[in-house]
């Protein structure tokens, strides 16, 4: 199964942080407009990622709400139908949330910098470093730690949940 080790948190100085991000990043920052529709589900969390270039994935994940670098566990689907898709999956289960964002995506290795503009709730960074098979756990935390001390993250800007637990819950 797929897994990286990531951390989000929030962003004093959004411009500061991105200007660091650019010029460690491997190749020119993509731009990403994301709608994320969270579904009612059991085990781990499940949403629809709809982006603005009508590209759409459907994402299940399963992390712990911790503060610092967590291990989580996905999986991926492309999509070719995302308004059929969120209509069966809404009848099924439910809409829990649904949060929009600007995403500057910034690739270093195989560390993934995610610059996010949340509406509803400001500026955040998440740094996914997505693991190779076989890869150690630990050193993925280790990878972690180095790029918040690079980026200036610290501890106390972590946070323990998700977007989607951050905003008000959907009628």
């Amino acid at each position: 199964m797929p897994t990286n080790v990531e951390i989000k948190a929030r962003v004093c100085d959004p411009a500061a942080l991105a200007a660091l991000a650019r010029r460690l990043s491997d190749a020119p920052p993509a731009t990403l407009h994301q709608r994320d529709t969270f579904f009612g589900c059991p085990h781990g969390r499940l949403k629809l990622r709809e982006l603005g270039s009508g590209e759409s994935e459907l994402i299940w994940y399963d992390r712990p709400d911790t503060a610092g670098s967590k291990r989580s566990d996905y999986r991926l689907a492309a999509i070719t139908d995302p308004a059929a898709l969120r209509d069966v999956l809404e009848r099924a289960h439910g809409v829990t949330q649904v949060v929009e964002k600007t995403r500057t995506l910034c690739l270093v290795g195989q560390t993934r910098i995610h610059l996010d503009e949340v509406v509803g709730l400001g500026s955040f960074v998440e740094l996914e470093v997505v693991l190779h098979d076989g890869q150690p756990e630990s050193e993925g935390h280790r990878i972690a730690a180095e790029f918040m001390s690079r980026l200036g993250i610290a501890a106390t800007d972590l946070l323990t949940t998700a977007y989607a637990d951050m905003l008000p819950r959907e009628a």
